[in-house]
């Protein structure tokens, strides 16, 4: 073997070394239980409010029942009507009293809720916006998020026709990350998830755990749902939390479920059956520190030629 070729794999050898630490590292902690918990919720959102409520509520109480600090919930919490009609008349200001019952949950359960997207009423009475609210324990709203790229889609060989902005008034601002008991948490929703973009800068403005509460449908979540939010995770070296809506809603919609919680070395380390539920898992800063040491992809990122090429 020559010299070149015993160093590289020396090279090699050294950093799945690494990797396997961090795994090992991971598995320990959670075997302990040494770290925060967190609670992915996932539902089958309908045109009802009191009932949706209602599977809020549950939810919740039984992710304090097993321990966690912040449940997160899914696009369309609030309900999910099928025509633009309802939708504009059904959504609320903030002040409203679907937000305030969710600040009732939370101070009933001392813990912190994740609720994205929510149907804001707007000044436009054509449209609304769709927002991500995050709602401490104490019951106070401590971040809002309005959705910044709209899903629209009308593919005529599908037969799929859903154009967000038919309805929705596009966001304007990325929210900063929000210090919380498990650590900075940036407030994104579904679409975004496709627009890297968005969350390297989330990334750099100091997240470490990424959002992305969505209503996928059937089609694109079988697709592209998984390897996107492990692609989201492992690029940004971010937990990932996605809560997700699930089944059949109304003769025009279908979700595609499967909520996951994935660590910052891409590993989905829980995930949602099909059916309305919660699953539970660490959030382990110690693990995160330790891939951003061990992959120092930051110290290598070319931002001085990105802007060049028109990024």
């Amino acid at each position: 073997m020559s010299t070149m070729k015993r160093t590289w794999l020396v090279i090699a050898q050294s950093f799945v070394l690494k990797c396997c630490s961090v795994q090992s590292l991971r598995h320990r902690y959670i075997g302990t239980m040494a770290h925060p918990l967190i609670a992915v919720c996932q539902m089958r959102s309908i045109a009802d409010k009191v009932k949706n409520l209602e599977v809020v509520t549950e939810l919740t109480a039984e992710a304090k029942r097993r321990s966690a600090i912040i449940a997160f919930f899914p696009e369309a919490c609030d309900f999910l009507a099928n025509n633009k009609k309802d939708i504009i008349t059904m959504a609320e200001p903030l002040t409203g009293q679907t937000v305030t019952s969710y600040k009732e949950i939370a101070i009933k359960n001392d813990i912190w809720l994740s609720l994205g997207g929510i149907h804001e009423a707007s000044d436009n009475v054509e449209k609304i916006y769709n927002t991500h609210i995050l709602i401490n324990n104490q019951g106070q709203l401590v971040a809002a998020y309005r959705k910044i790229h709209l899903f629209d889609m009308d593919n005529k060989d599908t037969g799929v026709r859903l154009v967000e902005s038919d309805y929705v008034l596009k966001g304007t601002e990325i929210v900063p990350p929000v210090q919380t008991p498990i650590g900075k948490l940036a407030l994104s929703i579904c679409y975004d998830i496709r627009f890297p973009e968005l969350s390297l800068t989330l990334r750099n403005m100091g997240a470490q755990i990424l959002t992305y509460p969505s209503a996928f449908t059937y089609q694109t979540g079988a697709a592209h749902w998984e390897v996107m939010l492990r692609a989201r995770a492992i690029e940004n070296q971010c937990y990932v939390v996605a809560a997700a809506q699930t089944g059949t809603h109304n003769k025009k919609r279908v979700s595609w479920g499967h909520a996951m919680i994935v660590d910052p070395w891409g590993a989905v380390i829980a995930q949602c059956a099909e059916k309305t539920g919660i699953v539970v898992a660490e959030v382990d800063l110690v693990l995160l520190e330790k891939v951003r040491k061990n992959m120092p992809c930051e110290e290598h990122r070319r931002i001085d030629l990105y802007s060049k090429m028109g990024c």
